[in-house]
């Protein structure tokens, strides 16, 4: 078996207090680590910024030409983080047969992905592709007025979430050595973003959170399976699932997060061991 070439990405510049790459090299690491049972490297991975706005990026609009098998895109920008020219690129590498994993997070944060192919129409945001269904354009988590909807919390930064797998289980959340078959348990996040199954796609939702404070249900991933429409893809409701700071807090966070984080992934191992197995399912 070969060595996978993933390319993890963000649609923001290098920026010290952002969410820039920098902040994702738990999950660099990990992919990094893997290896076959004769040693060899499962996954060459590639961790970059975008380069600077307003231009295309010099990677993902000609991403399709590329080595890459996988592209993770965390879209952590405020609705201008990809250029026409990105998606184009992204859209034309998807398919070509290759494979995306798609995240972004709360209200308006990481918009620019509307305007992908197939996967970008399973997000939903505030201004841009509001959720069709009206119930769910209100506000879920109370305790930061300035985020609004889509802001689904399912717990602090720092802590876990326990999974509702949507039967059957699908391949990037099983785990033969779960009592359950399956992956239980991801980062948890005060506010994550809204992703649904398109109707004219071969998808479905195969992972659904609880608010801790409505008790109402979301989705949190929906898989896209391999067709003639494009490659394997992934479309999560929050890139915090992926990030250093829910992973670990004490890495810490960009100086605009104020919300008290949690210590639930650091004292409960089997959280921190489900999300690690569901990153490298991902990958897989």
């Amino acid at each position: 078996m070969r060595t996978i070439q993933i390319l993890l990405q963000t649609t923001i510049p290098p920026v010290a207090d952002d969410w820039s790459i920098a902040r994702f090299s738990c999950l660099t690491n990990l992919l990094r680590s893997q290896r076959t049972p004769d040693g060899r490297v499962k996954f060459n991975v590639v961790a970059r910024d975008r380069d600077q706005p307003g231009q295309p990026d010099s990677v993902l609009s000609r991403l399709d030409e590329s080595e890459f098998d996988e592209l993770w895109l965390f879209a952590v920008d405020k609705g201008d983080g990809l250029m026409p020219e990105d998606c184009a690129g992204i859209t034309r590498f998807r398919k070509a047969g290759r494979g995306l994993l798609v995240t972004r997070d709360h209200m308006d944060l990481g918009s620019s992905i509307c305007g992908l192919g197939g996967v970008g129409k399973a997000h939903h945001f505030h201004t841009r592709k509001p959720d069709p269904d009206q119930s769910r354009r209100v506000i879920d988590d109370p305790f930061s007025p300035h985020i609004s909807w889509p802001n689904f919390h399912s717990g602090a930064n720092g802590d876990f979430q326990e999974v509702m797998i949507v039967e059957p289980v699908h391949p990037v959340f099983a785990d033969p050595m779960s009592p359950t078959g399956a992956i239980r348990f991801l980062p948890a996040h005060p506010h994550e973003g809204a992703v649904d199954a398109p109707d004219d796609e071969p998808a479905r939702v195969i992972a659904r959170g609880k608010s801790k404070v409505t008790d109402k249900s979301f989705n949190l991933v929906v898989a896209f399976e391999p067709s003639d429409m494009g490659g394997a893809a992934i479309a999560q409701s929050t890139f915090h699932h992926f990030a250093d700071y829910n992973w670990d807090p004490r890495l810490g966070c960009p100086s605009f997060v104020s919300e008290p984080p949690g210590d639930a992934m650091r004292t409960e191992q089997q959280a921190l061991r489900d999300t690690h197995r569901y990153a490298v399912n991902v990958a897989q």
